[in-house]
């Protein structure tokens, strides 16, 4: 049981951070919105997610068949794992942030970090819940 809440619990941290990390990059693009030559940069969470977490699940547990098989990379958080966004439109002065994109993303990121602080917060009080017996 200890075991199986310790890896949801590491797994929605990875996650939060993350979402952090994506937030920070969606925040630097609408903040450069008028920076010519500028091109605007997000990261795939799915798959920055799975590299970080090493393709774990929470709750399943998964054998290293090799030393550092499930360790998280550098490219993780690193800026390797950033993609740049295609222009929706041509503009004079090459920058591709498009801000109906970027604020949307702010928002659904926003939403899921909310949504993973609440998990952690729910699991937490199950945890003490339990602990306490009540």
């Amino acid at each position: 049981m200890l075991d199986r809440l310790t890896s949801t619990l590491n797994f929605q941290a990875e996650a939060l951070t993350l979402r952090s990390e994506r937030q920070r990059l969606i925040a630097s693009n609408i903040a450069n919105a008028d920076t010519p030559g500028y091109v605007s940069r997000d990261m795939d969470f799915a798959g920055a997610l799975r590299e970080a977490t090493g393709g774990s699940v929470p709750g399943n547990a998964m054998a290293a068949t090799r030393s550092g098989h499930m360790a998280p990379t550098a490219g993780a958080r690193g800026e390797a794992g950033l993609r740049f966004a295609t222009p929706s439109q041509t503009n004079l002065d090459r920058n591709t942030v498009d801000m109906d994109r970027e604020r949307a993303a702010f928002a659904d990121n926003a939403i899921h970090y909310e949504a993973t602080l609440r998990f952690i917060n729910g699991s937490v009080r199950t945890m003490l819940s339990a602990i306490t017996g009540q």
